[in-house]
């Protein structure tokens, strides 16, 4: 895992410093929501062609910098659009609390991405941050009605042939927030985001920390 170690000691420091100062910080909430994969073949399985995908270890790396990070394992064959309404419960619920909108981000990697757009879609809060992660296919074109709000930030892998830019979704809104998008180049197809590689968990966590609407 390629995770830096400079976080890890950031996020100890700051753990120390709050146990000596007394004082409470509210970090961000991020949702992870995986790929298929998960749904059915468990929290580590392996693909035939993409290798390894470290479920655990992509919730820890999306942690590393003092986030709480809410993961679920689904269950098989669970429906995207359905699952995306459970997520805008949780949402409305921690904001219905207290929580602010600009501190939850929801990041979604392939059938998790595809949670991610539509709980964009039915919350369609202009504050909220989410994170596209080859997660527009070509299943965008047939649902013209599906448009995202919020902060929106979209990663893929150039020689990703499930999945591609979301820029055309992006565009459906007028008012849409933010938008930045990341192209990378590993040659590694979809299972570029099977492992919490530095290439895209950095410029994600980085995002999360202070580059949302910029």
């Amino acid at each position: 895992m390629e995770v830096v170690g400079l976080r890890r000691m950031s996020r100890t420091f700051v753990f120390i410093c709050l146990l000596l100062v007394g004082n409470v910080v509210f970090a961000d909430t991020v949702f992870y929501l995986h790929g298929r994969i998960v749904e059915d073949e468990g929290p580590r399985p392996v693909h035939e062609r993409f290798g390894l995908y470290d479920y655990p270890a992509i919730v820890e790396a999306l942690g590393a910098d003092g986030a709480t990070v809410e993961a679920e394992a689904r269950k098989s064959g669970t429906k995207a659009h359905e699952y995306a309404q459970i997520v805008v419960e949780r949402i409305e619920d921690m904001i219905a609390t207290g929580t602010a909108p600009e501190d939850i981000t929801v990041v979604g990697f392939s059938k998790g991405g595809s949670i991610a757009i539509f709980t964009s879609y039915f919350l369609g809060h202009p504050d909220l941050n989410f994170v596209f992660i080859a997660a527009c296919a070509d299943w965008i074109s047939s649902a013209p009605q599906l448009t995202v709000s919020g902060n929106i930030f979209s990663i893929y892998e150039e020689s990703d042939a499930l999945a591609g830019s979301c820029a055309s979704l992006a565009s459906r809104n007028d008012n849409l927030s933010s938008f930045t998008e990341l192209a990378i180049s590993t040659g590694k197809e979809h299972g570029a985001f099977y492992l919490p590689r530095d290439y895209w968990v950095e410029p994600l966590l980085d995002w999360i920390e202070g580059g949302k609407g910029d």
